[in-house]
């Protein structure tokens, strides 16, 4: 009964509101799948008790304890995201390119030993730059005959069963299908019916996004005595995230006199700068193996502002088609992401090699969205009851042939969902290094892929469900060239 009760909750807050802030853009800005350098994405991840490179400011900020000497870095990205679909068995797929620069920074570092020989304070570091943590690029198209439902049908199921005047239908939603007379209103019955409620049409969504995370980072650290590491990071993330959404549904096999095909498109730009603080240790209690713990607490942007509008198009067999766009929507307002914790370990083997895993624990169901002028009551309750605690695990493995290294790692990001199906991330990635005295060069390539479920709109419960199956596949190209003075 609960499982009905939340699936409610999730496919009702995105039929009355399409393009409302809920519990799906908390997920978007909390999960994040992080770039950076490429030696640290050859590696799974993996770094949380390793350091000395500069995506771990962002992960486990103690790793910047490990640079000895000042260090600049750039990492130039290609990715490239494809999709797969399956919808009433039709199958489609698509992919979207895209380059992008996925680190950027320099550490400094000083030697307090310099002025005071007696300190136990071997170095002290200071880090600044840029990592990427999530890229949105992508392209879904969906396709199938849908011969159960039309998307319309939620319409005139929500506006009789809550008894709906023509005032009180939704501006971005029902009230844009009445206006396109594609929905229509019976006053001797007081009933809303549309011209296909069983289906019976051909549906297609194509659905394109694209922006990113990035992550200002502010980084100290401090190396005592080469055994324990500490660091702590003030990070400013900056979301930016474009959707371009168009659902169409048509009459293909002419089963209906009057209506023909009609058309959504939605469109969604979102901004927001929030800021979180990352504090971590790593120790070194012998010289072959290292321990590290980060904590980083939940990031707040309290200024997130979408811009959005809807169009909806009708066309029908005997009469003009019509129009009809809303005004552009403007909302701001307040998301709180997961607090999250890390536990690492790294194995030195020599100069020939390292192996290291991490352990990440974040509850997704802690997510909060907030505003002045709007409890969020539905929203947070389908975080809360939709969302899980995740275990996120990453391994990684690296062996030294002189001047150049052989890198490889696997992560799994864990299903955050309570109820749907599986849907865990899972990365395998692989690379090269050179290293000399003042420069390398790191390549890496990596291959990430998640099983997922595309809920085109709440459909009726005697009804096949609207649901594409998914597969979602993210392969990146990386190159890190690194300075040293």
């Amino acid at each position: 009964m609960k499982r009905i009760l939340v699936t409610a909750i999730f496919l009702l807050v995105g039929i009355v509101s399409l393009n409302a802030q809920n519990e799906i853009d908390a997920l978007r800005y909390s999960r994040l799948t992080p770039a950076g350098t490429a030696r640290f994405v050859a590696m799974g991840g993996a770094f949380g008790a390793l350091g000395a490179d500069f995506s771990t400011l962002s992960n486990n900020p103690a790793g910047i304890g490990l640079y000895r000497s000042s260090e600049v870095t750039v990492t130039p990205t290609i990715f490239i995201g494809s999709t797969e679909s399956n919808y009433f068995s039709d199958f489609n797929e698509d992919e979207r390119y895209n380059f992008n620069i996925g680190n950027v920074g320099i550490v400094m570092v000083s030697n307090p030993a310099l002025r005071n020989p007696s300190s136990e304070w071997k170095n002290l570091q200071f880090g600044f730059g840029l990592n990427r943590l999530a890229n949105f690029n992508n392209r879904l198209v969906i396709d199938g005959f849908n011969e159960s439902s039309s998307y319309l049908t939620p319409y005139i199921n929500y506006a009789n069963e809550n008894n709906l005047s023509l005032n009180d239908l939704d501006d971005f939603g029902s009230g844009l299908a009445y206006d396109t007379y594609l929905m229509g209103y019976d006053s001797i019955s007081g009933k809303y019916w549309i011209d296909m409620p069983d289906g019976n049409v051909l549906q297609r969504k194509t659905m394109e996004t694209s922006g990113s995370i990035n992550e200002m980072v502010f980084t100290v650290g401090a190396n005592y005595n080469d055994r324990v590491y500490l660091g702590a990071t003030l990070g400013v993330p900056y979301i930016k995230y474009k959707e371009t959404s168009i659902y169409t549904e048509e009459d293909i096999e002419g089963r209906n006199d009057y209506f023909k095909s009609f058309s959504r498109l939605d469109e969604l730009e979102t901004s927001g700068t929030g800021v979180n603080l990352k504090v971590g240790i790593i120790v070194r209690p012998i010289d072959w193996i290292r321990l590290g713990g980060a904590i980083e607490t939940p990031t707040f942007y309290s200024g997130i502002s979408d811009s959005y509008s809807t169009t909806f198009k009708s066309s029908f067999d005997t009469l003009y088609g019509s129009m009809r766009k809303t005004s552009d929507g403007f909302y701001e307002y307040e998301l709180n992401t997961p607090f999250k914790a890390m536990a690492s370990v790294g194995f030195i083997i020599g100069k020939s090699g390292i192996i290291s895993a991490d352990y990440q624990y974040l509850d997704y169901s802690n997510a909060r969205l907030r505003a002045s002028d709007y409890d969020f009551d539905k929203e947070n309750e389908a975080i809360r009851e939709g969302y899980l605690v995740a275990h996120n695990l990453r391994f990684g493995a690296e062996m030294r042939l002189g001047s150049m290294s052989l890198r490889g790692g696997y992560s799994i990001s864990a299903n955050p969902y309570r109820y749907n199906t599986n849907s865990a991330l899972s990365s395998y990635s692989g690379g090269i290094g050179f290293r000399g005295q003042k420069f390398f060069v790191d390549f890496t390539g990596l291959i990430s892929q998640m099983d997922d479920e595309h809920h085109l709109y709440d459909a009726p419960a005697n009804s096949d469900p609207a649901v594409a199956y998914t597969k979602v596949t993210s392969t990146m190209f990386l190159v890190t060239l690194g300075f040293k003075y």
